[in-house]
């Protein structure tokens, strides 16, 4: 299966809805489930100005999706955040690491972007995995980061920096 890293587009919108709406992905991310199509087109019609997002598209289907915010702070206008899924049915086949390098690419040598920072739940040991390996570095626990179906979970904070 050949995996492209492409830019998104508008009309992405539905093939992002559907992969936000799987359980592994809402569960894994502050989005909630049962995400509306017309919440995602508005979001990819209407960019902020400091956002990025790349998607992952194999056979014409969208597996794959990350996104990046820019500070707007001006004294922290070198650090982006970042967020992530893959479809549950094509996780472990390198696709998250495809995105992360490409997003981590843009950033560093595109962008100017020295600190990439993200927060991830503790208990996603193939996600932290996949962050460590790229050069993330846990920074922290926030504790009862997030309430995650009925209970309150922690994350790590990690970050990448480059020189």
């Amino acid at each position: 299966m050949e995996v492209t890293i492409r830019h998104t587009e508008p009309n992405d919108f539905v093939g992002i809805q559907a992969l936000y709406a799987q359980p592994g992905a809402y569960s894994g991310t502050l989005q909630l489930p049962y995400p509306s199509q017309q919440l995602w087109e508005q979001r990819l019609a209407e960019p902020n100005k400091d956002s990025y997002s790349l998607v992952a598209e194999a056979n014409g289907i969208i597996v794959g999706q990350i996104g990046m915010q820019l500070m707007s702070s001006p004294r922290r206008r070198h650090v982006g955040n970042i967020g992530m899924a893959v479809c549950s049915n094509q996780q472990n086949q390198g696709i998250g690491a495809k995105l992360l390098a490409a997003m981590v690419d843009l950033a560093n040598n595109w962008l100017s972007v020295t600190r990439i920072e993200l927060e991830v739940y503790t208990d996603n040991e193939a996600a932290i995995a996949l962050y460590e390996k790229s050069g993330f570095v846990k920074e922290g626990t926030a504790k009862n980061y997030a309430f995650r179906d009925g209970q309150y979970v922690d994350a790590y904070l990690m970050a990448r920096v480059s020189s």
